[in-house]
């Protein structure tokens, strides 16, 4: 859900376009409101986690790009919410409201049953690299997607055919992030394929990882403080997948460590750390030092 949007719903495991289900009622100051019993939201005796971003407090058109866009964004914390009509043309433009290079961007085609799409700078996006968010596949290489060219300051480029364009006159949603020192970090780690695993170094302590392996299939995962605070934490969600969440400890589960400066690898599992394979992730501060970027 996004409050460009309003209340219609996105599911990241499936390529449907957006629906309004009535069990989300609103975003609201501090918070948001649910009605009905779903089970996606609120049944009865079940648990729920959420993950929220402040994306500022209005929404602007912006005329940056080739395609005007509709931006809510809040650059203190390096994340816009951006709307746009695809028009088709392979190397449109638009624009993104981060004023800094886009590091990390999801987007969905709100039309059409299409993949969800994953820009992450350590892909290889001048090559043509993008990744899928509701498949366990691996990066591949198309021109449609992100045309080969990496985003900018103010823009971020489309393909056509892809699904980030796909066909004129689909509207898009597209969640984009740039790193805040000591806020958030978008990188990559190399696994050991150890119990003994690689230390990811953030510069915060993490509450909120979002990871996944690139030179070979595996699950997307979720990792947060708010189901695991203590370590070793081994809850993990899967973006692409509608499962229950894992909950089991060892070394060939999902395990990890929040540490001050990172995360650690605590698990052999080939789609978390397997030697040689490259992985790329989002991470979140549980306790942000800084609000803005530094100038």
């Amino acid at each position: 859900y996004d409050i460009l949007r309003g209340t219609a719903r996105l599911t990241s495991a499936g390529t449907n376009g957006e629906n309004d289900t009535g069990d989300f009622s609103s975003f609201d100051s501090a918070g948001f409101t649910l009605t009905g019993g779903k089970n996606q939201t609120n049944a009865s005796g079940k648990n729920y986690v959420g993950w929220a971003w402040d994306g500022g407090t209005s929404t602007a058109s912006n005329t940056d790009g080739s395609i005007t866009s509709n931006v809510r964004a809040n650059q203190a914390a390096g994340f816009s919410i951006v709307s746009y009509t695809s028009n088709d043309t392979a190397g449109a433009t638009v624009g993104h409201g981060l004023n800094a290079p886009m590091e990390f961007a999801i987007f969905k085609n709100r039309d059409s049953s299409v993949n969800w799409v994953v820009y992450h700078k350590s892909l290889n996006i001048t090559s043509g690299q993008a990744i899928n968010l509701n498949s366990t596949g691996a990066a591949y290489t198309s021109n449609a997607q992100f045309n080969s060219t990496a985003a900018t300051n103010s823009v971020f480029t489309i393909g056509s055919g892809g699904n980030t364009g796909y066909s004129s006159g689909d509207d898009f949603i597209a969640y984009c992030w740039t790193s805040v020192s000591q806020y958030s970090s978008f990188g990559s780690y190399v696994g050991n394929g150890s119990a003994d695993g690689p230390l990811v170094y953030t510069g915060f302590r993490p509450a909120f990882i979002f990871f996944k392996r690139t030179d070979s299939t595996g699950f997307w995962r979720i990792m947060d403080t708010a189901r695991d605070p203590h370590n070793v934490a081994y809850h993990a969600l899967f973006p692409n997948s509608a499962n229950t969440e894992a909950s089991t400890q060892g070394s060939d589960q999902y395990d990890i460590d929040f540490l001050s400066n990172g995360f650690k690898l605590r698990t052999t599992l080939a789609s978390s750390n397997a030697s040689s394979g490259t992985f790329i992730y989002a991470c979140f501060a549980e306790h942000p030092l800084k609000t803005a970027r530094a100038r």
